[in-house]
Formats: C-alpha cells, structure tokens, sequence
C-alpha cells in the first residue's frame, strides 16, 4: 500500500483569555468634616467694622475732642426711636415777673420842658425797659409775666424772681443825683438768696452801664415796696432805679436798651448762680 504522508495539521493561535471585565467598587461615602462656625465671628467682625466706619465718617475736625466723641457714640449706639415714638412731656418753664413800675396806675415822676409841657413820663421809660427785659429772657427759655404796678396777678405771685423797675426823679437835685439804685424785699423768707440777687443786680448793671451804685439814697420806702407784702413769700425780689431821669436821661432814653441789658444781665446772673461779690446792704434813708 502507498503510503500517504499525513497533511500537516495548521497550528491553532493560542490567543490570551480575554480580561475579565473590571468591576468597579462603588465609592464609599467620606463622612463629612464639620467647618467651624465663623457666621457669627463674621457677623460680629462686620458690625464693628460698621461701627468704625460710621465712626471715622462722623469724626470731623470739629469733633477731636473727647466729649464730642462721646456725643457721637451715643448718638450712634442709642436707639432709634419707632414709627410711633412716645413724646416726653416738656420740662416746665422757669417764672420770672417784671413789673413796669407805675404802668397801667399813674405817669410817676413827670419831666416838663422849658415851655412847661410834659415831654418825659418815667412810666413810659419803665416800661420800655420792662419789655426789653422781658423779650431778652424769653429768648434765654424763660417765661417772663409783665406786671403792671397794682396787677392783681401779685396777690400770691409766684415765681424763682420778680423785679420792679423804676426811675427817679425829674427834678435836678445836685451833681451827686446820678446812677442808679437795687433793693431787696424785707418780707423774704430767704434772706440770702434775696441779698444773692441783689448783688448780681448790682454788679451786671454797674458793668454794663457804667453807672455808679447810688448806694445811700435807697429809702424805707423801696425795700418796703407794696408788692414785696403781695407776693408769695417764698418769691425772691427785688426793685431797681435804673437812673434818674435828670442827669441820666440820655443813657436811659437814648441807650434804653443798654440799660435793659444791664437789667437783664443781673437777673441771668442770679437765674444761673453766676459768680458775684456780695454787696453790702446800706443803710436805708428814712
């Protein structure tokens, strides 16, 4: 028999097993890591950094010194008031009286000119300076009652003041009737606040008018003027001659309001126990 050569058998390629496909772990969850709180700490930076702000914009050169600062940081920290504020109610107003001596009775001392006619009455000039007093103080904040000579408003009166203002005489009596005169009430029940407004009389009216205290003519019947005994007792007085209208007329009816002042000036200085000298009560002509 022939013999057959046997055919070859192909080599089968080996390939490599194919990779088993990857299996991917789900992540796991990280626990969370808790941030520190800084809302608060912010916050609170914030607010100051604010407040600063606010600060150095309102601080002005006019506001360098400390108790201005202090305005402002209490202006600034204190709370605003709301829609509907409660209104506080007004603290009262401080009571002086000023009467215009002989006003609404009589004309008092009388001026003639060289034709014998009436040409100055000293009711008139008490009662210019009067309303100048007044108006003067009630732009201070003070609420000021004008009185006339027998206003039946001075039966009880009371009030921290009252002052009478009043002049002398017309009549030329020597080279020395000049200057002006302050009395105290006898009836007080407060000797030392009485002689205390007294001296700032004295002393702010000296000043201002330049007119010398005419110490020894002040008479019984000033420190006894009527309306000392109608008034309150408890009402600290006191009665002015702001000159005589002879040697004085010019200052008192060209300058009235420099005599006002003066007037004025006095009763302030008892009003805000400003410092004075006392003034030595002198004896009283009878």
């Amino acid at each position: 028999m022939e013999s057959t050569n046997p055919q070859p058998i192909p080599e089968t390629e080996s390939k490599p097993p194919a990779p088993e496909p990857e299996v991917r772990e789900a992540p796991q969850a990280k626990p969370a890591v808790r941030k520190p709180r800084a809302v608060n700490a912010f916050a609170t930076t914030l607010g100051v950094a604010v407040l600063l702000a606010t600060l150095f914009t309102a601080w002005t050169p006019n506001s360098l010194f400390a108790s201005n600062l202090q305005d402002q940081l209490n202006l600034i920290l204190t709370p605003q008031a709301g829609a509907n504020p409660v209104i506080a109610s007004p603290q009262p107003q401080l009571r002086i009286g000023i009467v215009a001596g002989h006003n609404g009775n009589d004309s008092g001392a009388v001026c003639y000119d060289e034709n014998g006619e009436v040409d100055l009455k000293e009711a008139d000039v008490n009662f210019e300076i009067a309303t100048l007093v007044q108006k003067s103080l009630e732009a201070q904040g003070y609420q000021v009652d004008l009185l006339n000579e027998f206003d039946t408003r001075l039966n009880g009166y009371r009030a921290v003041a009252l002052v009478s203002i009043h002049n002398d005489s017309c009549e030329y009596i020597n080279d020395e009737a000049t200057g002006f005169k302050v009395a105290s009430s006898l009836e007080t029940r407060d000797v030392n606040r009485a002689q205390r407004l007294n001296a700032c009389m004295v002393d702010r009216y000296e000043r201002i008018t330049g007119m010398i205290f005419h110490a020894n003519s002040i008479t019984g019947d000033m420190r006894e003027y009527h309306a000392f005994s109608e008034i309150d007792p408890n009402t600290i007085t006191a009665i002015i001659e702001t000159g005589f209208l002879n040697l004085d007329r010019e200052i008192l009816t060209e300058r009235t309001d420099l005599v006002a002042e003066g007037v004025t000036q006095g009763i302030l200085c008892f009003m805000n126990n400003e410092s004075v000298l006392p003034t030595a009560i002198p004896t009283f002509v009878p």
